[in-house]
């Protein structure tokens, strides 16, 4: 019997059924001005933008506009790519319009769907930020797509790491910039530390459409993109620590795998006093519980989290004596990303790799609250809907499911659940040489690289060709996963999630043409593609024949997208295909979430080796353990948020204000509105209200005035006079002040006077800022603990480090009064040691922010010995994806062995 929510269904239809319904009347106004569209010549087209252009400038609303851009941009792609869009992508692009995650399947065409969007905002002139995962996909794309904004009359830039900075301000000007959100993050961060407004790349934050939005604003969402430069080299501490941490045993710690947390017991406490005061790291006489050991404490906790919870070629990789970290969510590596308070020179020293120099924060952002900042926010993925209440709570972002162009064929099996991981692998092997004996192409998704290569190893002595993808072939990516649709390949790969290139039925043809050429550069392109086509067809008909592409899945993962994910790469655009996963009851999620009930189930059944328990209700199961999982990881990171939420509201006042000063040709007032705040300050701190003339302290204020204010004035004989009140006092010490900066402002100039007013104030709130942010993050560590004394830890938060902001404030006025009052004419030599100085630190701090790349090409080096870049015969034979002679830091097929 049907339930009254599932009869409600069919008759009224899903919220998201209404969703798709009401889009209909614009697809149908958008096809109905296809005819028109097509009879325009190529320059009418780009005319036609302009009249759009100057429409919007006039007022007209977007919603107004979209029928005919959305026509037009679908003219441009039609002619610019041979790509005429499906209605179902322009019902897509509707969304993303709206302000909404459009979730749509792997192959339906996500890149194509983001132009549309993206030319009717950036009609808007405010320009539109295209966002992805990696900068292999926002080269990619931008290059693909910048053929149909070229069409329509519309600039496209793309930002990278490392790119030189007039070609960053180029690309951020554009009317439409792809890049990925780590660079978009940074240059942010990167902004907001200069000090002149010409310098800063981004131009504002409009309209941003994310590509992969769960895994940008939900996975990566944890991690604070941070500007850093180096504090001092505490190597031998690390080392030390490190070798004690091997020798404790399972009594002194407690490890809780479901929280990934460890902590140290009473017994382990006791054992490192022992062994540390032995070393000479503890002094004699104190403890771990004193306050003094806070910081050797806190040093102790990383080196066990580092043995504990880091595992080598899972979490990290050890590559070129580095330690390389890897994406849970990705498997890719991320090259100059560094986990910080000591954990990253943690793992070096257990690695025994050369260990670099913590890091003090110079400025941080979570890319939560930075895509906050944009005025409306849209997403593509093939799966939201299993976070659409995160989305909706934390980014005001709903999820619309957007129908397939074609029906999906491919066929979902239940799980296979076996007793134990030696069956399950068995039965994995088995499987895929079924597969493989009739020519059927398989994917096979598994957790870790250590795992990945465990399973590689058991095909290779069943003699089963296969390709491999994980971080160690990283560069190899888009060649693997392109090959991973050819009849009987075999694939095994850690993660499927933003890779980016499809795996098309018979293999990637595009893919297979630019190898052909670059194998054989002589062939003419033509010849190529025409042999590649007809062999693809044949190849694609025994791939259809035998069941389309089958993934085999190794292990549930802890969150359904990203198994939905890995599932979806089979059946793109209604081709056949075919999913399973493989579960035992010693494969983590199983083990950690109650595993033990089923393994009574499966020992009651009585089942023998080798069998699998497959049944619906195993796989309910399975999705409320996952759903449990994703409940609690959204917990803890609206927690998170909770507490960046705080810091976020100072950094936007902190960065507002900064521009304000910026864009300020004179900011006398503000100088002199701080000189007046101290004077008030210094007064009421040494003649407090309502307090009698033998209270007052006159020679303490005679010191502060002259210190802070730089007068020397008669504070004592004025606090002696008959009638004298403190509010004398004050305008007797402000005229003073006022006056003795007006004689400073005379010897320099007026002119140089409002630039050394502004440079100092900027200085003086980075400088502030950086004290305050490190102070946070002490208090961030330690706020924890109230709750054992039954206080909310984020009330607790809150309230003191509105207290710090303001004692901020506070000794922000009195520091810039100060700076003013001490400067003076220099004499010659002295200007050029000081334009020295500030060089050598605006170079230190401009290296300090370029200097943490988030994953992208390598950093550029030198040259190659007798490298000459007009005479190919002096590059030597470097690979596709080797690193290029000419010492960009690019790959050769990006840079000198670029196909023309």
């Amino acid at each position: 019997m049907l339930g009254i929510g599932t009869v409600a269904k069919k008759v009224f239809g899903t919220p998201n059924d209404r969703k798709v319904k009401a889009t209909q009347p614009l697809v149908q106004k958008i096809n109905a001005l296809e005819d028109e569209f097509q009879n325009l010549s190529d320059d009418e087209i780009k005319a036609r933008t302009a009249s759009l252009q100057q429409r919007a400038a006039g007022g007209e609303s977007l919603d107004d506009l979209l029928p005919e851009a959305f026509a037009n941009c679908r003219e441009a792609a039609r002619r610019a790519l041979g790509l005429r869009a499906f209605d179902v992508q322009l019902m897509g692009g509707i969304f993303l319009h709206q302000g909404n995650i459009a979730e749509m399947k792997t192959g339906e065409g996500k890149t194509l769907v983001a132009t549309f969007p993206a030319y009717l905002n950036a009609l808007s002139g405010k320009g539109v930020h295209i966002v992805t995962v990696n900068d292999y996909l926002a080269r990619r794309d931008a290059e693909w797509m910048s053929k149909v904004y070229g069409a329509l009359g519309l600039t496209t830039g793309v930002v990278y790491p490392q790119q030189p900075d007039a070609e960053k301000r180029e690309a951020y000007a554009a009317d439409i910039t792809y890049a990925t959100n780590n660079e978009l993050g940074f240059d942010y961060l990167r902004d907001n530390m200069k000090s002149e407004l010409k310098d800063m790349y981004q131009r504002g934050h409009g309209f941003a459409i994310v590509d992969e939005v769960d895994s940008i604003l939900i996975d990566e969402a944890r991690t604070p993109l941070i500007i850093s430069g180096p504090s001092e080299d505490r190597s031998d501490l690390y080392r030390t620590i490190d070798a004690v941490i091997p020798l404790l045993t399972d009594e002194h710690f407690k490890l809780e795998e479901k929280t990934r947390n460890v902590t140290f017991t009473e017994e382990g406490n006791d054992f490192l006093e022992q062994h540390l005061s032995q070393a000479g790291i503890l002094p004699e006489g104190q403890t771990l519980y004193d306050p003094e050991s806070t910081s050797l404490v806190h040093h102790v906790n990383q080196g066990l989290r580092a043995h504990k919870l880091y595992t080598k070629d899972k979490d990290y990789i050890v590559r070129n004596n580095e330690i390389v970290l890897i994406d849970e969510f990705t498997g890719r590596m991320m090259a100059g990303r560094r986990l910080s308070d000591g954990l990253h020179q943690a793992i070096e020293a257990k690695e025994a790799v050369d260990i670099q120099p913590e890091n003090i924060t110079l400025a941080s952002v979570t890319f939560q609250n930075y895509f906050r900042l944009y005025d409306k926010l849209s997403g593509m993925t093939g799966t939201a809907a299993t976070e659409a209440d995160e989305f909706l709570e934390i980014y005001k972002l709903g999820v619309v499911e957007v129908p397939t162009n074609r029906p999906i064929a491919r066929v979902d099996e239940d799980d296979a659940v076996y007793r134990t991981a030696k069956e399950k692998n068995a039965a994995i092997v088995e499987a895929i040489k079924v597969a493989h004996a009739k020519g059927q192409p398989v994917l096979v998704g598994t957790t870790s690289i250590e795992k990945s290569e465990a399973l590689s190893a058991m095909l290779e002595r069943e003699g089963l060709r296969h390709n491999v993808l994980n971080a160690r072939q990283h560069e190899q990516e888009a060649e693997i996963v392109a090959d991973a649709g050819k009849p009987g390949a075999v694939t095994i790969a850690t993660n499927m999630a933003g890779r980016g290139t499809d795996i098309q039925l018979g293999g990637n043809v595009e893919m297979k043409v630019l190898q052909a050429l670059a194998a054989d550069p002589d062939v003419h392109p033509d010849e190529v593609r025409t042999r590649i086509e007809a062999e693809h067809a044949s190849d694609k008909e025994k791939v259809l024949s035998s069941g389309g592409l089958f993934v085999l899945a190794t292990e549930r993962h802890e969150s359904r997208r990203i198994d939905n994910q890995l599932r979806g790469r089979s059946g793109r655009q209604g081709d056949p295909g075919r999913s399973s996963f493989f579960l035992s009851l010693e494969d983590d999620l199983m083990r950690i979430f109650g595993s033990e009930r089923l393994d009574k189930v499966l020992s009651s059944l009585g089942m023998k080796e080798g069998e699998a328990i497959v049944h619906p209700w195993v796989n309910k199961s399975l999705e409320r353990a996952q759903a449990k999982v994703e409940g609690r990881n959204f917990d803890i990171r609206k927690q998170l948020l909770k507490f960046d939420d705080v810091m976020n509201d100072q950094r936007k006042v902190i960065f507002a204000q900064r521009r304000e000063i910026m864009e300020s040709t004179d900011i006398h007032e503000i100088a002199e509105d701080m000189r007046h705040q101290v004077v008030d300050d210094i007064v009421d701190t040494h003649i407090p209200a309502k307090s009698y003339a033998d209270q007052w302290d006159g020679e303490g204020l005679y010191v502060a005035a002259l210190e802070t204010l730089g007068v020397d004035v008669p504070v004592m004989a004025w606090v002696e006079e008959d009638g004298v009140d403190d509010q004398i006092v004050r305008e007797r010490l402000e005229k003073a002040s006022d006056e003795f900066m007006a004689a400073k402002a005379a010897q320099f100039g007026p002119d140089s006077m409002r630039r050394i007013e502004k440079q100092i104030l900027l200085q003086t709130i980075d400088a502030k800022w950086r004290e305050h942010l490190l102070t946070l993050e002490h208090l961030r560590s330690v706020v924890g603990f109230r709750g054992y004394a039954q206080r909310d830890p984020l009330n607790e938060y809150k309230n003191e480090a509105f207290q710090l902001f303001e004692s901020l404030l506070d000794t922000l006025r009195a520091e810039v009064t100060r700076k003013l009052s001490q400067i003076r004419p220099l004499s010659e030599d002295e200007q050029k040691a000081m334009i020295a100085r500030i060089e050598e630190q605006r170079r230190a701090m401009q290296a300090a922010a370029e200097a943490t790349p988030p994953q992208g090409e390598a950093e550029a080096e030198a040259a190659a010995p007798g490298f000459v870049e007009s005479d190919p015969t002096t590059w030597g034979n470097p690979g596709r994806n080797d690193l290029c002679p000419c010492g960009s830091g690019k790959k050769f097929k990006h840079c000198h062995g670029q196909l023309s």
